[in-house]
C-alpha cells in the first residue's frame, strides 16, 4: 500500500489545502493520505481559529483518509520540534512511504 503524510494546522483549512491534498493524491498515486494536524492549539501556543474537530471533518471531506492530532507539546513548539514530533509519528506508523508539503511564498 502506498500511504503519504502530510504535516499540517489548517488553521483555517481552505481550497488551498483541499488542493494540496488532490495533488499528492494525483501526483504519487498513493492509496491514502495521512494528516498529522495540530490541536485546538497551534505553533507558539495560539489558539486555532476553528477546533480540531471541525477543522478535522473539513481535511476528510476533502480527501484525507485519516487525521491524527500531533500532541500539545510538539504543537505549541518552534518549527523544529513541530517537524520532529510530526515525522515521528507518520514513521511510527510503518506505512507512510512519502510526505508531501506546501508552503506558503509569503
Amino acid at each position: 500500500m502506498n500511504v503519504c503524510g502530510i504535516v499540517a494546522e489548517y488553521n483555517p483549512f481552505h481550497n488551498g489545502h483541499k488542493y494540496h491534498i488532490e495533488e499528492t493524491k494525483r501526483i504519487t498515486g498513493c492509496d491514502a493520505v495521512v494528516v498529522v494536524m495540530s490541536g485546538n492549539f497551534i505553533q507558539r501556543g495560539v489558539p486555532a481559529l476553528f477546533d480540531k474537530w471541525t477543522r478535522t471533518k473539513m481535511a476528510l471531506e476533502s480527501g484525507a483518509d485519516l487525521v491524527i492530532e500531533l500532541p500539545l507539546y510538539y504543537s505549541i513548539s518552534s518549527a523544529e520540534y513541530f517537524a520532529q514530533g510530526s515525522i515521528a509519528l507518520l514513521d511510527g506508523l510503518n506505512i507512510v512511504k512519502h510526505v508531501s508539503f506546501g508552503s506558503n511564498p509569503t
